[in-house]
C-alpha cells in the first residue's frame, strides 16, 4: 500500500504503542496526513510514514 493511501484509512480508536507502530495507528496516519497536506509526495511521504511508525 502506497503512503499516500495511508492518509485516507480509518484510524484505530486506540494507540497501542507497540514498536514499530502499526500503520492504523492514530499518531502515524495524523503524521502521514499532516505531510501530505503540506505537499509532501513520493519518496520523502515514504520516509515519513517510516519515521512515524518508529516514533
Amino acid at each position: 500500500m502506497k503512503p499516500s493511501e495511508f492518509a485516507a484509512l480509518k484510524a484505530k480508536k486506540k494507540c497501542c504503542r507497540s514498536k514499530p507502530r502499526c500503520k492504523r495507528c492514530p499518531l502515524v496516519l495524523n503524521k502521514v496526513h499532516k505531510a501530505e497536506l503540506a505537499g509532501v509526495r513520493g519518496k520523502e511521504l515514504d520516509k515519513v510514514l517510516k519515521r512515524a511508525r518508529k516514533a
